[in-house]
């Protein structure tokens, strides 16, 4: 099967940086989300990050003409689903959710279409069960910001067929990424060592060992990190690193049980850039 069509479920961070790459890759890509402010935001990111390529010599003005003609917005699931090839799942981390966006694209999508699903702690069995059919199903597991970030890793499922891995590794090359291929094991391998890395350094912080911005810069530096673990903590949302280590801590023991200090920042709001104060604060 040839893959024209791409269909990215959910605006947000993820969702809207993987469409972004995957028009630039001259996919038609048609980007869902249930909210018009939501796609609305997200088409003007994807106009705003590919001019400043441009502007940075990093793209063509006709690879942005074409990245914008190849990018489209919709809040209708159900039609996108009838005339995809391609479909990657990227919202949030809520098992319900993923399983009810899954279950529709699965109902309305031809029998050969892959579905994947970019997440980073949910087992790839389980959600591709909510498909019915696990051997077109892998997960996509993409990184933060996805059009600077070159891996992708793909994670089987019990019944993730070698065709199906085959396909998806296509795709993601087409969109300018190296992939990993990884067996199903809670948090993979790069949510475990992330998990363990940032937890470490939310326990430094706590127990003052030093500041965040010290923290961040040692890791910077020393191990050659592009970025502090509390910076990107504040990147991706207290939420979210919290949820992950809840989740880890369940399945893995208690190396990943949550600093008490992510908790109190996340239970006092402050959840990162998105809300404009985590570990650090931010300018609107």
């Amino acid at each position: 099967m040839t893959t024209q069509n791409v269909t990215v479920v959910g605006a947000g961070v993820m969702g809207r940086g993987i469409a972004y790459v995957s028009a630039l890759a001259g996919f038609q890509t048609t980007l869902v989300d249930v909210s018009e402010d939501q796609l609305k935001s997200a088409y003007e990111y994807a106009e705003k990050t590919s001019q400043k390529g441009v502007d940075r010599g990093k793209l063509t003005e006709e690879e942005r003409e074409s990245l914008l003609h190849h990018l489209h917005t919709s809040t209708d699931l159900v039609e996108a689903a009838k005339s995809t090839d391609f479909v990657i799942e990227a919202v949030p981390e809520k098992r319900d959710l993923k399983k009810n966006v899954l279950e529709t694209v699965a109902t309305h999508a031809r029998e050969d279409v892959i579905i994947t699903s970019n997440t980073s702690t949910i087992s790839p069995t389980e959600l591709g069960s909510f498909t019915n059919n696990g051997e077109r199903f892998a997960v996509m597991h993409f990184f933060n910001p996805v059009h600077r970030m070159k891996l992708v890793e793909i994670v089987r499922g019990l019944q993730t067929t070698d065709e199906t891995v085959a396909i998806v590794k296509e795709v993601s090359e087409k969109m300018g990424k190296e992939t990993v291929e990884v067996n199903e094991f809670p948090g993979f391998v790069t949510s475990r060592i992330s998990a363990l890395v940032g937890n470490e350094a939310f326990h430094m912080l706590q127990e003052g060992v030093a500041s965040a911005e010290d923290i961040d810069k040692a890791i910077k530096l020393g191990l050659n990190y592009p970025m502090g673990p509390l910076e990107l903590a504040d990147l991706v949302g207290l939420d979210a690193r919290l949820n992950n280590l809840k989740y880890l801590h369940e399945k893995l023991g208690e190396k990943y049980r949550p600093a008490p200090i992510l908790e109190q920042l996340v239970k006092a709001g402050r959840l990162g850039r998105k809300t404009n104060h985590g570990v650090y604060k931010y300018e609107d």
